[in-house]
């Protein structure tokens, strides 16, 4: 076996168990107390990943970013905040369905930035895994609603979460593209602290100006415990897995596993209400298990992997 393919292996393993912690994490933010600042809340998530992480690379010697590093991780943190920021402003002026069905799009979206920055290769067998797993996604989105159509809607509210979906899209494209020119470090855990303290920054002061941070006086003990489960495991490690994974894959070829994040709360939902369980998901289901097991199948050619960029 060469170390291209048990390199993909691992990433592609490492992936999987990030779209288990994401669907897992769901569940985890609906037991938070009602009336808490989501951007700020946020905000404390990605403190808390950031020392979390930090504590392991203090002592790094290439642990400071050089001045293109520092500027390029500022606008991956507006990508994090951007999207964070769409997200929460429009989960309250559209439907569920909407935002899952422009959110199928962030890996397309991913492929097509990447070409624009040549880190990704013409790849219609990845084009064509995209779509079906987007085809996939969206069929478990409307299993979930009911095959109700009347919650598709675009308007002023779903054109700003589309942009943040680009935003998102954008993340690992800057990623790789900073990985290709040397200006980020080769080290996933640094460059995974560097983007959240950036976009914990960016996240906290939009916060500051549109929410009321009084209101998180009102948490209690739990709340705060829930909020450092979700900052370790839903933001320090899934991070982590995404950065690790941008080394080895293509950008197009890291967002895929987002399709499996429905495929996860589907089960979950099984498990707590069986008796939704109904022929409506099969297809959904199928489409994206099989582009998930196309994309384990698929080799990445040495083009997709992260070289050092030539010293000058």
């Amino acid at each position: 076996m060469s170390e291209l393919t048990q390199g993909a292996r691992g990433t592609h393993a490492g992936m999987l168990l990030w779209a288990l912690i994401v669907g897992l994490s769901f569940p985890a933010v609906g037991l938070m107390s009602e009336g808490l600042p989501p951007l700020l809340l946020t905000a404390i998530r990605f403190a808390i990943a950031a020392l979390a992480i930090g504590a392991l690379i203090w002592r790094a010697p290439d642990r400071w970013p050089n001045v293109p590093g520092l500027a390029l991780y500022a606008v991956m943190g507006l990508c994090l905040a951007g999207f964070f920021g769409a997200m929460f402003w429009a989960a309250h002026r559209t439907t569920a369905l909407s935002m899952a069905t422009l959110y199928v799009s962030v890996p397309l979206l991913a492929y097509c930035l990447g070409r624009g920055f040549g880190v990704e290769s013409p790849a219609w067998r990845l084009l064509a895994i995209l779509a079906l797993g987007a085809i996939g996604a969206m069929g478990l989105a409307l299993a979930e609603s009911g095959a109700a159509l009347d919650g598709l809607q675009f308007g002023i509210a779903e054109a700003a979460f589309f942009l943040g979906c680009v935003a998102s899209a954008l993340y690992p494209v800057l990623s790789k593209w900073g990985l290709a020119r040397g200006w980020l470090s080769d080290r996933a855990a640094l460059r995974t602290f560097w983007s959240l303290v950036t976009g914990g920054v960016l996240i906290g002061l939009v916060g500051l100006v549109v929410e009321a941070p009084r209101a998180l006086a009102s948490m209690t003990l739990f709340d705060f415990l829930l909020v450092a489960y979700l900052g370790v495991f839903s933001s320090g490690v899934t991070f982590w897995l995404m950065q690790r994974a941008t080394a080895v894959l293509t950008p197009g070829a890291v967002t895929a596993y987002t399709y499996l994040v429905p495929f996860v709360s589907m089960l979950l939902l099984f498990a707590g209400e069986p008796e939704r369980i109904g022929w409506q998901w099969l297809p959904g289901s199928l489409m994206v298990v099989l582009a998930i097991v196309l994309l384990l199948r698929r080799t990445p050619s040495k083009s997709s992997r992260w070289r050092p960029a030539p010293s000058s």
